[in-house]
């Protein structure tokens, strides 16, 4: 199978958390960020910087990483060779002002939003000063309890790659494809990917409250199309799921389902499952066979 595109659905619970602080609403030292609904929310912002936080420790760990490193989100390279995430996160650098200046990036995600209204509890706190007899007085706000539900796609067409489109008197009359990386080191990174959204856990403010977005229910998806319809899949009605699966099976998209709730195959598994199917297919390749690998200096020397 030609994977084109990797979609992952996933329930996590989060207890007393604040995985995602808002402004400083009413006094207060923290608040948590909530929909107009009720339900928290943890933005997406937020949601990519804990997925490249998981993919940093598990690169650190591969023993084919070779040169390659996850800078940090405030300074990213270009390099999409050796920065991973440059290659799927994408970056935008103005100051270049051509093309070579931007990328868009091959890895969304969703914001993680509770599956039902939340219940949001404060903490008092106390600011105690020796120089103020008048001690500051805030509260702190947490989620007692949620469900969330998040979303992680990949678009396998230009992982590693370059997609540039091509201009003839200001019309555009098509593109082309700039590899910049092997087919094996595109399928560790997409490896990486899909193992990186089973360890999410760097959230704001919680180094010493242990908040952990593993997931306790998860869909993963080869798709032979772009499609991100089964990210509903867990917020959908039965019928709903029924005709989801269904339509993944028409196309002959790979499906693996976890539940840690219940008998049968449990997430471990079905990412053990899913990771073996990434080893024995291919990835979607639109650049030529015999294209050469180049840097992205190379691609896009500075004029």
């Amino acid at each position: 199978m030609k994977i084109k595109s990797i979609l992952i659905t996933l329930l996590a619970p989060m207890e007393n958390h604040i995985a995602n602080g808002g402004e400083k609403l009413l006094g207060n030292a923290s608040s948590i960020k909530r929909r107009p609904d009720g339900k928290v929310y943890i933005s997406g912002q937020m949601q990519r910087h804990v997925l490249f936080a998981a993919i940093d420790r598990l690169n650190q760990d591969d023993s084919e990483k070779g040169n390659t490193f996850i800078s940090n989100g405030d300074g990213i390279s270009n390099a999409i060779e050796t920065d991973i995430r440059a290659d799927l996160g994408g970056f935008m650098h103005p100051s270049v002002g051509d093309y070579s200046g931007r990328r868009t990036a091959p890895l969304s995600v969703t914001p993680a939003i509770a599956l039902i209204e939340s219940e949001v509890g404060r903490d008092l706190m106390v600011r105690l000063s020796t120089m103020d007899k008048n001690n500051a007085i805030a509260t702190r706000e947490f989620s007692q309890g949620d469900m969330m539900h998040m979303n992680f796609s990949l678009d396998l067409e230009t992982v590693g790659i370059s997609k540039v489109f091509k201009y003839e008197d200001n019309f555009s009359i098509g593109k082309i494809y700039i590899k910049h990386i092997s087919d094996d080191e595109r399928k560790r990174r997409t490896r990486l990917f899909i193992e990186a959204t089973r360890m999410m856990n760097d959230y704001a403010n919680q180094a010493r409250n242990a908040v952990s977005g593993e997931p306790q229910q998860v869909l993963i998806i080869f798709d032979t199309k772009m499609s991100r319809k089964a990210s509903r899949y867990f917020v959908a009605s039965d019928i709903e799921k029924k005709n989801i699966l269904a339509e993944l099976k028409e196309r002959n998209a790979a499906y693996f389902l976890g539940d840690d709730t219940q008998e049968g195959i449990s997430v471990a598994k079905a990412y053990t499952e899913a990771l073996a199917f990434l080893a024995a297919n291919t990835l979607f390749n639109p650049c030529k066979d015999d294209a050469k690998i180049q840097t992205f200096a190379e691609a896009f020397p500075q004029k």
